[in-house]
């Protein structure tokens, strides 16, 4: 997929980037497969910020993807190529013989008139096809990754990513993730095989601050721009360095700080993603 360029005809223009839309094929048209989702702009149940500088954004409707990928035994043809504004990957329309219609996420390399089908196992190793993780061959790229059984994708679901399946060991397969930690997941969950396309969503400019304020990103204030009252950081005549480890508004670090908790799966990690 291309990457376009604009004539610089104001000085932020010159910077901008985008995707080429020629792979879309269509606008949603499926009215079921459409929810419209109240925007929290950063907001708990109790109406307090809890994730700072976001905003509603752009006007957008939610597409009820197939995740799970649990249609088994019914051969699906993809129908169209569509955008999707909650996600950085294009998604696929697929039409089942038996009438049904559902969203995945777009493989890279099925286009429109390709087919894809779902089975716990005996399927071929074909980009687009979903099957439980203890039948896909060792080496084989998988994404939409569940992480317990009947439970929907979770893992390696964004533009470009995939996770490889290094091995076996009695009912767990090892994987190693997009991050490059290595895992074990039950045999028993499912994978859609390939990577996800568009993976050139990484190469954008941004450009202004206007785009990013379409996308739900509100302005952030650097902490040496505020007073002391308001951030470690702030205070001293003129510019002056951060004494000390540079931290958040709260005083927890901000570089190579771990602040990722405890789960019960933890214990399937087998290599870490950082070491």
């Amino acid at each position: 997929m291309a990457i376009k360029t604009y004539k610089p005809y104001t000085p932020s223009r010159r910077y901008i980037t985008n995707l080429d839309s020629s792979d879309i094929t269509a606008k949603a048209s499926v009215r079921s497969l459409l929810v419209k989702l109240p925007a929290h702009a950063g907001r708990n149940s109790n109406g307090r910020i809890t994730s700072r500088h976001k905003q509603a954004g752009a006007k957008k409707l939610y597409r009820i993807i197939d995740f799970k990928r649990n249609k088994f035994g019914i051969e699906g043809t993809v129908a169209t190529v569509e955008y999707d504004p909650y996600r950085n990957c294009r998604i696929c329309l697929v039409s089942y013989v038996d009438g049904d219609k559902r969203y995945i996420l777009q493989p890279k390399g099925l286009s429109v008139g390709d087919k894809v089908m779902s089975a716990e196992a005996d399927l071929d190793i074909k980009t687009g096809n979903a099957m439980k993780l203890k039948n896909i061959p060792v080496g084989v790229l998988v994404h939409n990754v569940e992480l317990n059984p009947g439970q929907g994708g979770k893992f390696a679901r964004s533009a470009g990513g995939y996770a490889q399946i290094m091995g076996r060991d009695g009912k767990y397969v090892s994987l190693r993730m997009p991050s490059g930690e290595m895992r074990y997941i039950l045999g028993e969950c499912m994978a859609t095989i390939g990577t996800v396309g568009n993976e050139d969503f990484a190469n954008i400019v941004i450009g202004k601050a206007g785009r990013a304020r379409h996308m739900g990103i509100r302005p952030q204030t650097r902490g040496a721009a505020m007073n002391p009252v308001d951030h470690p950081h702030g205070g001293g005549e003129g510019k002056t360095g951060s004494s000390g480890h540079p931290v958040s508004p709260w005083g927890t670090p901000a570089k190579g700080f771990k602040t990722r908790k405890k789960k019960a799966s933890d214990k399937l990690i087998i290599t870490k993603r950082k070491k």
